[in-house]
C-alpha cells in the first residue's frame, strides 16, 4: 500500500509537502479495516486519533436497556476518535465499520504535537469539527422538535448531502435521482430519529408511494429523488 499517497489526500496533510508525509508515515499507520470491525469503544483505553480516506463507520451509543443507538454514518475525509482536546465526552462513544475501509491513526499525543508545528493543521481540525458541531445542532433540534415524518425527511436530506452518488439515469432517462451511497437499514434510521422500526418502514412506504425515495435492485441502498426530497422538505415548513 502507497501510504504517502493515501496521506496526500487525506485533507488534514493535503498541503504537507513529500519531506513532511514522509516524517507523517511513521506516526500515522493507515491500515485496511474490514467490515463490522469495531475501532473505538469506552473500553479500549488507546488514545488514537482517526481519520477516513475511504469507507464508511457508524458513530452510536449504548442506552441503558443495552440498546444500540446511532448517532452519526461518517465517509471519507470525516474524523473520530479520541478528541477530548476539542470534543469532550467522545470517549462514551463506539466506532464500528459498516464497510471495508482505508483509515489513518494518529497517537493523540503525537496528533497534540503536530497542531503544535503545524498551526495550519490545527485550523483544519477546528474547522471540520465546527462543521460537525453545527451538523449535530441542526440535527438534535430537528429530532427535538420535528414531527416523525419531518425527522425522516431531514436525516434522508443530509444523508444524501454527504453519500448522494449521482445516477446516470433512472426509470424513464430521469437524471435527479441520487444513489445513498451507504447501506443503513430501517432500523438505523429510526435509532438515528429515536422512533421504531415499524414507524420507519410505514413512511417510508409513504415516500416511495410519493416518488420521493426507491430501493435499488442492490440490497440494502435506497435511491432518491432530491428535486421532490426537497420540494417536500419545503411544503412541510
Amino acid at each position: 500500500m502507497d501510504k504517502i499517497k493515501y496521506l496526500s489526500r487525506i485533507n488534514l496533510f493535503h498541503d504537507l509537502d513529500i519531506e513532511e508525509l514522509q516524517q507523517m508515515e511513521s506516526i500515522a499507520p493507515i491500515t485496511v479495516t474490514k467490515k463490522g470491525t469495531l475501532i473505538t469503544s469506552p473500553n479500549k483505553s488507546q488514545k488514537r486519533l482517526y481519520l477516513i480516506k475511504w469507507g464508511k463507520v457508524r458513530m452510536y451509543t449504548i442506552s441503558n436497556n443495552g440498546k444500540e443507538l446511532t448517532i452519526d454514518v461518517l465517509g471519507s475525509g470525516h474524523i473520530f476518535g479520541e478528541i477530548s482536546l476539542f470534543a469532550p465526552g467522545s470517549h462514551l462513544i463506539y466506532t464500528k465499520a459498516i464497510e471495508d475501509s482505508v483509515i489513518c491513526s494518529i497517537d493523540k499525543v503525537q496528533f497534540e504535537q503536530i497542531i503544535m508545528e503545524k498551526p495550519d493543521i490545527a485550523l483544519k481540525i477546528i474547522k471540520i469539527l465546527s462543521t460537525r458541531l453545527k451538523e449535530m445542532e441542526e440535527m438534535m433540534e430537528q429530532m427535538a422538535y420535528g414531527s416523525v415524518r419531518n425527522k425522516l425527511l431531514f436525516l434522508l436530506n443530509r444523508l444524501s448531502e454527504k453519500f448522494g452518488e449521482p445516477l446516470n439515469e433512472h426509470a424513464g432517462g430521469e437524471t435527479e435521482w441520487i444513489q445513498l451511497g451507504v447501506k443503513v437499514t430501517h432500523q438505523e434510521l429510526a435509532s438515528m430519529m429515536g422512533s421504531i422500526r415499524e414507524t420507519v418502514t410505514e413512511l417510508l412506504n409513504e415516500l416511495i408511494s410519493e416518488g420521493v425515495v426507491n430501493r435499488t435492485s442492490t440490497r440494502g441502498f435506497f435511491i432518491i429523488h432530491l428535486k421532490r426530497l426537497k420540494e417536500t422538505i419545503e411544503n412541510t415548513i
